[in-house]
């Protein structure tokens, strides 16, 4: 079973501590939802895994491997994804550059194009989004389609860690329930999914457990169908 150990984490920005000694394991297969009010340190605590932001101090263990000391590079190599909040998608570029951003396939200089075309339809194909335009710049879809697109780029390179970040915080309704089928798909493939979200709502919908974290410190933790959506709200109003 795959798992995802972080050790004794702490950053500061500033002289503002945001997170404080924070340890804590993740398993494969299940959907960890990190809730909190702002500043409780839930995005920074995300970008410390995908190695975005550079903890002060503290370990991060991967299978048994220290990642601790690798960028956000090397930890996509390693297997951990990120889903941003503003997805981090080149929103004038097509479909198939983004699925590949920064992973392009390449022959003496030149880009397989024809190999790219087919290897984003496969998976996208195989996560069951429908997208009519390959040639179409992501700018112009939809909300919905967008956040697709970048789980599926996460999704490509068969990762063992997939980190969201808010992803269906700029949803319409009927969009946010094929977002959280699309989790739950990544889940299935026996992935550690962790998931922020201040809806809570969703985070029901989709996650095995709940951690609340305040002033950089876990202050809850529990598995979803052991609490209700009132218990994680006083936790976290508390």
């Amino acid at each position: 079973m795959k798992r995802l150990a972080l050790e004794n984490i702490r950053k500061a920005f500033g002289g503002n501590t945001i997170l404080d000694g924070l340890s804590i394991e993740f398993e494969s297969g299940t959907v960890t939802a990190i809730v909190g009010d702002n500043g409780a340190g839930k995005s920074t605590l995300m970008k410390s895994i995908a190695g975005v932001v550079t903890p002060d101090a503290g370990s991060l263990y991967l299978d048994g491997e220290d990642l601790s000391s690798l960028n956000s590079r090397d930890r996509r190599e390693k297997g951990i994804e990120m889903v941003y909040q503003d997805l981090a998608l080149a929103k004038q570029q097509d479909v198939v550059s983004n699925l590949f951003l920064g992973r392009e396939l390449a022959n003496r200089g030149f880009l397989r194009r024809r190999e790219m075309l087919r290897r984003a339809r496969e998976s996208l194909a195989d996560l069951g989004i429908e997208i009519s335009d390959f040639s179409c710049p992501v700018g112009r879809l939809s909300g919905g389609q967008q956040q697709a697109i970048a789980i599926a780029r996460a999704s490509m390179f068969e990762p063992r860690v997939i980190l969201f970040d808010e992803p269906t915080a700029a949803l319409a309704a009927r969009e946010v329930s094929r977002v959280l089928q699309l989790i739950k798909e990544q889940q299935a493939r026996n992935r550690i999914i962790l998931l922020v979200s201040h809806r809570l709502n969703d985070v029901f919908a989709v996650a095995d457990r709940i951690v609340v974290l305040k002033r950089g410190k876990i202050a809850f933790d529990v598995r979803s169908q052991e609490t209700t959506l009132a218990q994680i709200v006083e936790k976290i109003v508390e």
